[in-house]
Protein backbone atom coordinates (compact mmCIF):
# COMPACT_ATOMS: atom_id res chain seq x y z
CA UNK A 1 0.00 0.00 0.00
CA UNK A 2 2.73 2.36 1.07
CA UNK A 3 0.80 6.11 0.83
CA UNK A 4 -2.89 6.91 2.07
CA UNK A 5 -4.23 9.99 0.90
CA UNK A 6 -7.20 11.16 2.61
CA UNK A 7 -9.20 14.07 0.56
CA UNK A 8 -12.72 14.13 1.98
CA UNK A 9 -13.90 17.70 3.98
CA UNK A 10 -15.13 17.06 7.36
CA UNK A 11 -13.76 13.70 7.64
CA UNK A 12 -13.13 12.09 11.18
CA UNK A 13 -10.57 9.84 11.83
CA UNK A 14 -10.07 7.01 14.56
CA UNK A 15 -8.09 4.24 15.31
CA UNK A 16 -9.58 1.31 15.75
CA UNK A 17 -6.83 -1.82 17.00
CA UNK A 18 -4.11 -1.04 14.26
CA UNK A 19 -6.44 0.59 11.50
CA UNK A 20 -7.56 3.82 10.14
CA UNK A 21 -11.36 4.14 10.26
CA UNK A 22 -13.30 6.77 8.65
CA UNK A 23 -16.47 8.13 9.51
CA UNK A 24 -18.60 10.90 7.73
CA UNK A 25 -21.83 12.40 9.87
CA UNK A 26 -21.47 9.70 12.57
CA UNK A 27 -21.32 6.81 10.04
CA UNK A 28 -18.58 4.84 9.37
CA UNK A 29 -17.12 4.75 6.05
CA UNK A 30 -14.21 2.53 5.71
CA UNK A 31 -10.96 1.50 7.23
CA UNK A 32 -7.17 1.17 6.11
CA UNK A 33 -4.96 -1.00 7.97
CA UNK A 34 -1.51 1.41 9.18
CA UNK A 35 1.13 -1.64 9.04
CA UNK A 36 1.72 -1.05 5.41
CA UNK A 37 1.39 2.39 5.62
CA UNK A 38 4.82 4.68 4.77
CA UNK A 39 3.14 7.93 4.25
CA UNK A 40 0.02 9.73 4.85
CA UNK A 41 -1.11 12.90 2.88
CA UNK A 42 -4.25 14.50 4.90
CA UNK A 43 -5.45 17.01 2.52
CA UNK A 44 -7.82 20.19 3.96
CA UNK A 45 -10.25 20.37 6.53
CA UNK A 46 -10.82 17.05 8.99
CA UNK A 47 -10.98 15.76 12.19
CA UNK A 48 -8.73 13.32 13.75
CA UNK A 49 -7.89 12.12 17.37
CA UNK A 50 -4.52 12.87 19.01
CA UNK A 51 -4.38 9.11 19.08
CA UNK A 52 -4.44 8.64 15.31
CA UNK A 53 -0.54 10.67 15.48
CA UNK A 54 0.36 8.95 18.17
CA UNK A 55 -0.31 5.64 16.20
CA UNK A 56 1.26 7.04 12.77
CA UNK A 57 4.39 7.78 15.16
CA UNK A 58 4.87 4.86 16.57
CA UNK A 59 4.63 2.88 13.20
CA UNK A 60 7.23 5.56 11.53
CA UNK A 61 4.65 6.45 8.91
CA UNK A 62 5.05 10.23 8.29
CA UNK A 63 2.06 12.50 7.89
CA UNK A 64 2.34 15.46 5.09
CA UNK A 65 -0.39 18.11 5.77
CA UNK A 66 -1.62 20.12 2.36
CA UNK A 67 -3.69 22.84 2.30
CA UNK A 68 -7.48 22.26 1.01
CA UNK A 69 -7.92 24.28 -2.20
CA UNK A 70 -4.20 24.91 -3.81
CA UNK A 71 -3.05 22.16 -2.32
CA UNK A 72 0.27 24.13 -0.63
CA UNK A 73 2.16 21.87 1.64
CA UNK A 74 1.69 22.98 5.07
CA UNK A 75 4.06 20.48 7.51
CA UNK A 76 5.17 17.14 8.14
CA UNK A 77 5.48 14.97 11.33
CA UNK A 78 7.49 11.60 11.73
CA UNK A 79 8.00 9.71 14.52
CA UNK A 80 11.36 9.40 16.27
CA UNK A 81 13.97 9.74 13.41
CA UNK A 82 17.51 9.41 13.59
CA UNK A 83 20.28 8.91 16.22
CA UNK A 84 23.36 9.94 14.18
CA UNK A 85 24.79 13.55 15.19
CA UNK A 86 28.02 12.46 13.47
CA UNK A 87 26.52 12.54 10.28
CA UNK A 88 25.02 15.72 11.01
CA UNK A 89 28.20 17.32 11.91
CA UNK A 90 30.35 15.75 8.91
CA UNK A 91 27.24 17.37 6.74
CA UNK A 92 28.33 20.56 8.47
CA UNK A 93 32.02 20.48 7.73
CA UNK A 94 31.18 19.44 3.82
CA UNK A 95 29.16 22.39 3.39
CA UNK A 96 31.87 24.57 4.15
CA UNK A 97 34.44 22.17 1.55
CA UNK A 98 35.38 21.86 -1.69
CA UNK A 99 32.79 19.07 -1.49
CA UNK A 100 29.96 21.50 -2.52
CA UNK A 101 31.70 22.71 -5.75
CA UNK A 102 32.33 18.72 -6.82
CA UNK A 103 28.87 17.96 -5.49
CA UNK A 104 26.76 20.99 -7.42
CA UNK A 105 28.32 20.37 -10.91
CA UNK A 106 27.51 16.25 -10.57
CA UNK A 107 24.05 17.81 -9.93
CA UNK A 108 23.51 20.20 -12.83
CA UNK A 109 25.00 17.79 -15.49
CA UNK A 110 22.80 15.52 -14.22
CA UNK A 111 20.10 17.63 -14.81
CA UNK A 112 21.10 19.15 -18.14
CA UNK A 113 21.58 15.97 -19.91
CA UNK A 114 18.02 15.04 -18.26
CA UNK A 115 16.59 17.95 -20.26
CA UNK A 116 18.10 16.97 -23.20
CA UNK A 117 16.89 13.63 -22.97
CA UNK A 118 13.38 14.69 -22.47
CA UNK A 119 13.82 17.22 -25.14
CA UNK A 120 14.99 15.07 -27.78
CA UNK A 121 12.27 12.25 -26.79
CA UNK A 122 9.68 15.43 -27.58
CA UNK A 123 11.48 16.09 -31.20
CA UNK A 124 10.45 12.34 -32.03
CA UNK A 125 7.53 13.08 -30.66
CA UNK A 126 6.16 16.56 -31.88
CA UNK A 127 8.02 16.26 -35.27
CA UNK A 128 6.55 19.75 -36.10
CA UNK A 129 8.67 21.21 -33.11
CA UNK A 130 11.97 19.52 -34.32
CA UNK A 131 13.68 22.62 -35.71
CA UNK A 132 13.32 24.58 -32.25
CA UNK A 133 13.70 21.86 -30.01
CA UNK A 134 16.36 20.36 -31.93
CA UNK A 135 18.84 24.50 -31.24
CA UNK A 136 17.38 23.67 -27.64
CA UNK A 137 19.12 20.70 -26.97
CA UNK A 138 22.28 22.20 -28.88
CA UNK A 139 22.44 25.12 -26.44
CA UNK A 140 21.86 23.19 -23.24
CA UNK A 141 24.94 20.68 -24.73
CA UNK A 142 26.73 23.58 -25.01
CA UNK A 143 26.14 24.86 -21.93
CA UNK A 144 26.55 21.66 -20.18
CA UNK A 145 30.35 21.63 -21.56
CA UNK A 146 31.05 24.50 -20.04
CA UNK A 147 29.89 23.62 -16.27
CA UNK A 148 32.15 20.57 -16.73
CA UNK A 149 34.86 23.23 -17.29
CA UNK A 150 33.81 25.83 -14.59
CA UNK A 151 35.22 25.51 -11.00
CA UNK A 152 32.74 28.65 -9.70
CA UNK A 153 29.63 27.95 -7.59
CA UNK A 154 28.26 30.98 -9.27
CA UNK A 155 29.02 30.48 -12.58
CA UNK A 156 27.84 27.37 -12.33
CA UNK A 157 24.43 28.62 -10.89
CA UNK A 158 24.21 31.36 -13.77
CA UNK A 159 24.74 28.37 -16.79
CA UNK A 160 22.31 26.59 -15.06
CA UNK A 161 19.69 29.14 -15.27
CA UNK A 162 20.40 29.95 -18.88
CA UNK A 163 19.68 26.69 -19.32
CA UNK A 164 16.68 26.33 -17.42
CA UNK A 165 15.35 29.45 -19.85
CA UNK A 166 15.92 27.66 -23.01
CA UNK A 167 14.79 24.61 -21.90
CA UNK A 168 11.54 25.90 -21.01
CA UNK A 169 11.08 28.26 -23.94
CA UNK A 170 11.04 25.11 -25.95
CA UNK A 171 9.30 22.92 -23.20
CA UNK A 172 5.93 25.47 -23.74
CA UNK A 173 6.03 24.28 -27.76
CA UNK A 174 5.30 21.22 -26.84
CA UNK A 175 1.84 21.74 -24.56
CA UNK A 176 -1.41 22.30 -26.36
CA UNK A 177 -1.97 26.19 -27.17
CA UNK A 178 -5.17 26.20 -25.43
CA UNK A 179 -3.74 25.34 -22.11
CA UNK A 180 -1.66 28.90 -22.20
CA UNK A 181 1.27 27.47 -20.98
CA UNK A 182 3.66 30.43 -22.49
CA UNK A 183 6.42 30.13 -19.43
CA UNK A 184 7.20 28.89 -15.44
CA UNK A 185 5.06 30.72 -13.20
CA UNK A 186 5.36 29.57 -9.77
CA UNK A 187 3.72 31.50 -7.43
CA UNK A 188 0.52 31.37 -8.13
CA UNK A 189 0.22 28.73 -11.13
CA UNK A 190 -1.43 30.93 -14.07
CA UNK A 191 -2.36 27.68 -16.42
CA UNK A 192 -3.20 24.08 -15.83
CA UNK A 193 0.97 22.81 -16.80
CA UNK A 194 2.18 25.44 -14.34
CA UNK A 195 -0.51 23.86 -11.90
CA UNK A 196 0.97 20.51 -12.20
CA UNK A 197 4.70 21.45 -12.16
CA UNK A 198 4.25 23.57 -9.06
CA UNK A 199 2.65 20.78 -7.43
CA UNK A 200 4.53 17.60 -8.59
CA UNK A 201 7.57 19.53 -7.24
CA UNK A 202 6.45 20.22 -4.21
CA UNK A 203 5.10 16.66 -3.51
CA UNK A 204 9.11 15.62 -5.12
CA UNK A 205 10.38 18.40 -2.77
CA UNK A 206 8.95 16.97 0.45
CA UNK A 207 9.48 13.35 -0.80
CA UNK A 208 13.23 14.04 -0.66
CA UNK A 209 12.95 16.03 2.57
CA UNK A 210 11.54 12.63 4.39
CA UNK A 211 14.36 10.55 3.11
CA UNK A 212 16.43 12.99 4.34
CA UNK A 213 15.03 13.73 7.80
CA UNK A 214 14.53 9.63 8.08
CA UNK A 215 18.21 8.94 7.26
CA UNK A 216 19.43 11.60 9.95
CA UNK A 217 21.04 14.81 7.43
CA UNK A 218 20.21 18.24 7.92
CA UNK A 219 17.44 19.12 5.60
CA UNK A 220 18.50 22.85 5.08
CA UNK A 221 21.79 22.44 5.06
CA UNK A 222 22.71 22.68 1.22
CA UNK A 223 25.91 22.13 -0.85
CA UNK A 224 24.64 23.57 -4.67
CA UNK A 225 21.44 25.68 -2.65
CA UNK A 226 22.82 28.28 0.05
CA UNK A 227 21.80 28.42 3.19
CA UNK A 228 18.03 30.63 3.48
CA UNK A 229 16.04 30.94 6.22
CA UNK A 230 13.05 28.15 6.13
CA UNK A 231 14.49 26.59 3.17
CA UNK A 232 15.44 23.26 2.68
CA UNK A 233 18.22 23.84 0.68
CA UNK A 234 19.51 20.10 0.89
CA UNK A 235 15.99 18.93 -0.77
CA UNK A 236 16.23 21.37 -3.06
CA UNK A 237 19.97 20.20 -4.14
CA UNK A 238 18.64 16.51 -4.48
CA UNK A 239 15.61 17.65 -6.64
CA UNK A 240 17.24 19.38 -9.36
CA UNK A 241 18.54 16.21 -11.45
CA UNK A 242 14.83 14.73 -11.24
CA UNK A 243 12.96 18.45 -12.22
CA UNK A 244 13.19 16.84 -15.96
CA UNK A 245 11.54 13.89 -14.79
CA UNK A 246 8.59 15.51 -13.38
CA UNK A 247 8.48 17.61 -16.40
CA UNK A 248 8.17 14.04 -18.60
CA UNK A 249 5.49 13.11 -15.80
CA UNK A 250 3.17 15.94 -16.52
CA UNK A 251 3.89 16.15 -20.09
CA UNK A 252 2.61 12.75 -20.03
CA UNK A 253 -0.58 13.79 -18.18
CA UNK A 254 -1.59 16.15 -20.53
CA UNK A 255 -0.43 14.24 -23.44
CA UNK A 256 -2.32 11.15 -22.85
CA UNK A 257 -5.35 12.94 -21.76
CA UNK A 258 -5.51 11.72 -18.39
CA UNK A 259 -6.27 15.50 -17.30
CA UNK A 260 -7.51 18.04 -19.16
CA UNK A 261 -8.63 21.90 -19.38
CA UNK A 262 -11.65 20.60 -17.71
CA UNK A 263 -10.13 18.94 -14.68
CA UNK A 264 -8.50 22.92 -13.68
CA UNK A 265 -10.10 26.22 -12.14
CA UNK A 266 -8.93 29.39 -11.95
CA UNK A 267 -9.21 30.63 -8.43
CA UNK A 268 -10.20 34.88 -7.25
CA UNK A 269 -9.63 37.84 -9.56
CA UNK A 270 -7.17 40.49 -8.80
CA UNK A 271 -9.86 43.82 -9.83
CA UNK A 272 -6.79 45.97 -10.17
CA UNK A 273 -4.79 43.86 -13.22
CA UNK A 274 -8.07 41.84 -14.01
CA UNK A 275 -5.83 38.45 -13.75
CA UNK A 276 -6.90 35.71 -12.04
CA UNK A 277 -5.03 34.50 -8.72
CA UNK A 278 -4.44 31.26 -9.34
CA UNK A 279 -4.77 28.11 -11.69
CA UNK A 280 -6.17 24.91 -9.54
CA UNK A 281 -7.53 21.02 -10.09
CA UNK A 282 -10.71 21.04 -9.55
CA UNK A 283 -11.40 18.84 -6.27
CA UNK A 284 -13.00 16.00 -8.58
CA UNK A 285 -9.96 15.78 -10.31
CA UNK A 286 -7.59 15.53 -7.88
CA UNK A 287 -7.90 12.08 -7.07
CA UNK A 288 -7.30 11.75 -10.62
CA UNK A 289 -4.12 13.24 -10.45
CA UNK A 290 -3.00 11.58 -6.97
CA UNK A 291 -3.78 8.45 -8.10
CA UNK A 292 -1.13 8.93 -11.44
CA UNK A 293 1.18 10.47 -8.97
CA UNK A 294 1.42 7.62 -7.19
CA UNK A 295 1.82 4.92 -10.16
CA UNK A 296 4.83 7.00 -10.87
CA UNK A 297 6.71 8.04 -7.34
CA UNK A 298 6.14 4.28 -6.85
CA UNK A 299 8.61 3.78 -9.59
CA UNK A 300 11.17 6.55 -8.39
CA UNK A 301 10.99 6.33 -4.22
CA UNK A 302 13.65 3.34 -4.40
CA UNK A 303 15.88 5.47 -6.59
CA UNK A 304 15.19 8.94 -4.84
CA UNK A 305 16.02 6.89 -1.18
CA UNK A 306 19.26 5.37 -3.34
CA UNK A 307 20.54 9.24 -4.25
CA UNK A 308 20.04 9.91 -0.48
CA UNK A 309 21.99 6.40 1.11
CA UNK A 310 24.60 7.65 -1.50
CA UNK A 311 24.91 10.95 -0.75
CA UNK A 312 25.01 9.94 3.29
CA UNK A 313 27.86 7.71 2.84
CA UNK A 314 29.95 10.53 0.55
CA UNK A 315 29.58 12.98 3.49
CA UNK A 316 30.33 10.75 6.30
CA UNK A 317 33.35 8.57 4.58
CA UNK A 318 34.69 10.92 1.85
Amino acid sequence: MGSLYIDRKDLEIKVEGNSLVFYLNGKREGSAPIQPLERVIIIGNLYLETSVLHKLCLNNVSVIFLSGRRLAFRGMLHGRLHRNGLLRLKQYEKSLSPFCLILSRELVEAKLRQQIALLSYLKDLRPEFKYELSNSVKSIQAILEEVLRLDSLDSIRGLEGSAANCYFRALTLVFPPSLNFKSRVRRPPTDPVNSLLSLSYTLLHFELVREIEIIGLDPTIGFYHSFDYGRESLACDLVEPFRPDVDRFVFNLIYKKLLRESDFTQIGNNNQSGCYLGCYLKKKSRKKYFEKYEEWARENRPIWKERVQILSRRILNG
